[in-house]
């Protein structure tokens, strides 16, 4: 029937017989397979296409001895044994046990299939001699080829693409991408694409192969921890030094920053109205680049208000401010109404008061920022003015809550009269107003005062007894009167070689 047929229109219809009994056969075995369960492997894949292959030659007419079939055939099956050779040693000894490089399944299934097509090849031109017949087959397959290569290129190109990053492996899953200017995480890689969300919950679907045309700039490789840069302008008038100092305690910090590699501060240039620093700190994974920002950004405001550097307005105008007298009043009165309360001060009188007051720095301080630090040195006390701040310990490397400050509590009292190093940390639970008294000042009050030397020393004592338990302890009353006659003793030693006196 098929010899009123050109040559051509007979090649045709060979494909097509070879093609469309491959699909029904291998359609058949999925279904099976969903079905009925019946596991098919590498060898049906090869029956299906030696079926295929043998229906293709009987309608394209070709005649040989039962020898050749079956020699054919015995060498057509022989491919399955080449293909799990290839996949034992290639793939999964080498590729992925020794260079720990997953190698996707399109990528064996299409070697599998070059083999088989390699093999096929060859039984034609020496099994049944079709070398002739095979070169116009090629001919025309070179010209589909070319018309399937131009329809689709993209897609091949993104097929390619996969094969070449999930061999590579310049990211996998999980990671954090800069692609362009957008910043996002990994969530699949297949043989087409790859899926990115970034921080906004926005899925991206980008083809492979205009991810490998891109430069990725992988923040999780070969670590997660990577550096991260802020600029701050501050106005001229502030001394470099200082202003490093002020941008690293508030970068060192914030929550998320890590302690190592530490916080480094750059003058990096002199701007029209700013003097321009940066601020560049080490974080973790890439997840919480928007929450650390914030926090950096936040300490740092709150930092440069307590130390009295401007960020300036980026506009060349006259900007005057002036605080409210009411407000100031008010803020004093409060202090000292605070501090006249505080057993500490009873020993000073209310123009001593309104002196500690005015010579005391007012502070503020955001919530989730450290006023001291546990082991920390210092030579100063807290008086809370507003707000609320947690007090904690270390043990074991944790950190565990003890105390909670509110308005008007007093904290740091120790190392403000002994120099002790700080005994905990205290931490703002909202946004706090805190006046810090520092040595000089009281001890220029103690010196106008000697007589509250005996009275801080009493009260110190009391206070180390009652941390101790010993007026809780069923003691004797003159084992208790000794024990705070030398503790009185001691605090009166340490404070007058404290404040020189």
């Amino acid at each position: 029937m098929f010899n009123a047929l050109s040559e051509a229109e007979r090649d045709a219809i060979t494909a097509v017989v070879f093609i469309g009994t491959f699909f029904v056969t291998f359609g058949v075995g999925r279904f099976l397979k969903r079905r009925a369960g019946v596991r098919l492997g590498l060898l049906y894949r090869l029956f299906c296409l030696m079926l295929a292959f043998y229906a293709a030659i009987g309608v394209y007419g070709v005649h040989a001895s039962w020898r050749n079939h079956v020699g054919a055939a015995v060498i057509l099956l022989s491919t399955a044994l080449v293909v799990a050779l290839v996949n034992r040693y290639v793939w999964d000894l080498y590729y992925e046990k020794k260079r720990q490089t997953t190698i996707p399944h399109f990528l064996r299934e299409v070697v599998g299939g070059v083999i088989f097509l390699i093999v096929l090849l060859l039984v034609l031109s020496y099994g049944y001699h079709a070398e002739a017949q095979l070169k116009g087959v090629l001919a025309g397959s070179g010209v589909v080829a070319i018309i399937l290569g131009f329809a689709g290129q993209n897609f091949f190109s993104g097929i390619i693409g996969g094969v070449a990053i999930q061999i590579n492996r310049p990211y996998k899953v999980g990671d954090w991408l800069q692609v362009g200017e957008r910043y996002a995480e990994v969530m699949e890689i297949n043989w087409r694409s790859t899926r990115l969300r970034t921080n906004d919950a926005i899925y991206l679907d980008i083809p492979n192969n205009e991810m490998v045309g891109h430069t990725i700039v992988n923040l999780h490789y070969p670590t997660e921890v990577h550096a991260i840069r802020i600029r701050v302008g501050v106005e001229y008038k502030n001394p470099p030094n200082r202003v490093k100092d002020a941008l690293f305690r508030a970068a060192s910090t914030a929550e998320g920053v890590l302690p190592e590699p530490k916080v480094r501060i750059f003058l990096v240039d002199f701007g029209d109205s700013a003097v321009i620093y940066e601020i560049k700190f080490y974080m973790g994974n890439h997840a919480r680049i928007n929450e650390i920002n914030d926090a950096v950004r936040t300490n740092v405001w709150y930092e440069l208000k307590r130390q009295g550097i401007t960020i300036p307005f980026p506009m060349r105008t006259l900007q005057l401010e002036r605080k409210a007298a009411g407000t100031i009043k008010e803020e004093s009165q409060e202090a000292r109404a605070i501090l006249r309360s505080e057993a500490l001060f009873e020993c000073l009188s209310d123009e001593q008061i309104d002196s500690l007051v005015r010579q005391s720095q007012v502070s503020h301080f955001g919530r989730g920022e450290r006023v001291i630090r546990e082991g920390a040195e210092g030579e100063s006390m807290f008086v809370l003015l507003s707000g609320a701040a947690e007090v904690s310990i270390s043990k074991n490397g944790t950190s565990i809550p003890v105390a909670t400050l509110k308005a008007p509590d007093c904290f740091g009292e120790m190392s403000l009269l002994t120099g002790e190093r700080r005994t905990a940390t205290v931490r703002a639970e909202t946004d706090c107003q805190v006046m810090e008294i520092g040595k000089p000042v009281m001890a220029e009050l103690l010196r106008a005062a000697p007589d509250c030397l005996e009275r801080l020393s009493e009260l110190l004592a009391k206070r180390k007894m009652e941390t101790e338990g010993l007026l809780k302890e069923a003691v004797s009353h003159s084992q208790s009167t000794r024990k705070e006659r030398e503790y009185r003793a001691t605090f009166l030693h340490r404070l007058r070689t404290f404040f020189e006196l």
